[in-house]
């Protein structure tokens, strides 16, 4: 579907079920900001976690 197609059949719609489909697209948004801010912030705390990640005590579980 082409984005003008989806602009056309919300236009058609009443104006409460403009306001569920901009609330629903605000969250979709918002999810994926929250995946990104998930993914950076793992990201940056490997470094931190590598000694505790990394010992002998733990290599056991690393073949699972």
């Amino acid at each position: 579907m082409q984005p003008q197609e989806l602009f056309d059949k919300i236009q058609k719609l009443p104006p409460e079920k403009i306001a569920v489909v901009e609330d629903f697209v605000e969250f979709l948004r918002h999810r994926d900001d929250n995946m990104h801010l998930t993914a950076a912030a793992t990201k940056l705390s490997e470094k931190s976690f590598q000694k505790v990640w990394d010992n002998p005590d733990d290599a056991e579980y690393d073949n699972l």
